[in-house]
C-alpha cells in the first residue's frame, strides 16, 4: 500500500471488493441485479425515497472496463491530492463530491425524463479531479510534477469521450468536476514555506 495515499488505496481496494462480490452474487451487467446492490436509478429515488443510492452507486461498476478505468484515473491524479490536502479532507472531496455529482445527475435525469441506472466512481472521480485542478491553480499552476494545464487537458478529453459516448453520465462527471473544485475551494489552504528568522 503507498504509504502517502492510504485513503485513495482503500478506496480502490474498496471498489475492486465490491465489484467482485457482485459479480459472484449475480453479475455487474444485469441491471436488475446492479438495482437491487443499489445502483441510482431515478424512480426508486424520487418515489420510494431511496437516496442511500446517490451514494451506494458510487462504488458499482458496469463490467471489469468501467471498473479498471475509473480506479486507473483515481490512482494517477489520487495520491497527488490526498498528499497535498491530506488524508481526511481528501475522504470529503472523494464521498461529497461523488455524493454531489449523483444528486446532479438524478436531477438531471428526473428532469428530463430520462429512466437509466446509473453506477459508477466516475462522479467522485471527477471531483477529484476538479479539486486537483483547483488545488493546482492556488499553487501558480504547478504541484508535484503536476501542471494545471495537464490536468484541465485531462478533464476535457475525459468529458470529451463521455459526450461522444453512449451509455455515459455527462451530468455526474460534470457535477463532480464543479462539486470537486468548489470543495477543495472551501477545504485547501496552500502550504507557505517558513522563512528564516
Amino acid at each position: 500500500m503507498d504509504k502517502k495515499a492510504p485513503v485513495s488505496i482503500t478506496i480502490i481496494c474498496l471498489n475492486v471488493i465490491v465489484f467482485f462480490v457482485v459479480e459472484i452474487t449475480g453479475g455487474s451487467e444485469d441491471l436488475g441485479h446492479m438495482l437491487s446492490c443499489g445502483a441510482a436509478y431515478v424512480p426508486l429515488i424520487q418515489q420510494e425515497h431511496e437516496y442511500y443510492r446517490l451514494f451506494s452507486c458510487m462504488f458499482l461498476h458496469f463490467g471489469m472496463e468501467h471498473l479498471v478505468d475509473n480506479m486507473l484515473a483515481l490512482y494517477f491524479v489520487g495520491g497527488h491530492l490526498e498528499r497535498a490536502v491530506g488524508k481526511l479532507k481528501f475522504l470529503l472531496i472523494y464521498l461529497v463530491g461523488g455524493v454531489g455529482a449523483s444528486w446532479l445527475s438524478y436531477h438531471r435525469d428526473a428532469r428530463v425524463g430520462e429512466l437509466s441506472v446509473s453506477a459508477g466512481a466516475s462522479g467522485a472521480v471527477f471531483a477529484v479531479i476538479g479539486a486537483m485542478i483547483c488545488v493546482l491553480l492556488l499553487n501558480r499552476g504547478q504541484l508535484e510534477g503536476l501542471t494545471a494545464r495537464q490536468m484541465v487537458f485531462m478533464a476535457a478529453l475525459s468529458l470529451y469521450f463521455g459526450f461522444t459516448s453512449t451509455g455515459v453520465d455527462n451530468a455526474a462527471h460534470l457535477g463532480g468536476i464543479l462539486c470537486g473544485f468548489v470543495l477543495a475551494l472551501i477545504v485547501y489552504r496552500r502550504r507557505v514555506p517558513d522563512l528564516d528568522p
